[in-house]
């Protein structure tokens, strides 16, 4: 980037890392169906520090409906089945030696919609998020016409590419919570 025009791949870069953001943040919410990501936000109390789970055991989707975590340390059961449960997520682990299973429940009529909410919480954020790298943009924008780096007319140009890049991303992001809202209520 020269000092005479906008860091547009910056301004992409940083709005796709919303995309990725909400990505993962759907990768969390749970749809009824096992997923070896619904464990990775858990961390565990282990060798003095706080570890995420797939730093200690493998995890495994054995069945639809089931979650396997094959422990390496037997030190360490205990507080990654102290950590499922404790997780907001609803899980109750069944411990088997070192394997641990985890059967996932049928989620209610209720709950989905508390999920569809919490998706929708989400998408609002990733939003907000690249919105607020739109108006950055405008921001750089602005301090470049003001000090005489481009005309009125580029600054309509760049304006405009900005806008477009938002509402591309936008848009992907109402398909990304569409997709997500139509795996939640699927039973």
């Amino acid at each position: 980037m020269s000092d005479n025009e906008p860091d547009i791949d910056d301004l992409e870069r940083r709005m796709d890392g919303a995309l990725d953001a909400l990505r993962k943040e759907f990768s969390g919410l749970r749809t009824g169906r096992a997923s070896a990501s619904l464990l990775e936000p858990i961390v565990v109390e282990a060798y003095g520090a706080t570890v995420p789970i797939n730093q200690l055991g493998n995890i495994n989707v054995p069945e639809p409906r089931m979650i396997s975590v094959q422990v390496w340390d037997k030190a360490n059961v205990k507080a990654v089945e102290k950590a499922i449960r404790n997780s907001a997520l609803g899980l109750n682990p069944a411990v088997d030696g070192t394997l641990l299973r985890i059967p996932l429940p049928e989620l209610s009529e209720e709950r989905r919609q508390e999920l569809v909410k919490v998706a929708h919480r989400y998408a609002e954020q990733a939003r907000v998020a690249i919105r607020n790298v739109r108006r950055d943009g405008m921001d750089q924008l602005k301090r470049l016409e003001k000090d005489g780096h481009i005309s009125q007319d580029e600054h309509k140009v760049w304006a405009d590419e900005i806008q477009a890049m938002t509402d591309k991303h936008t848009e992907i992001v109402a398909d990304l919570l569409q997709h997500k809202e139509k795996d939640i209520v699927t039973v």
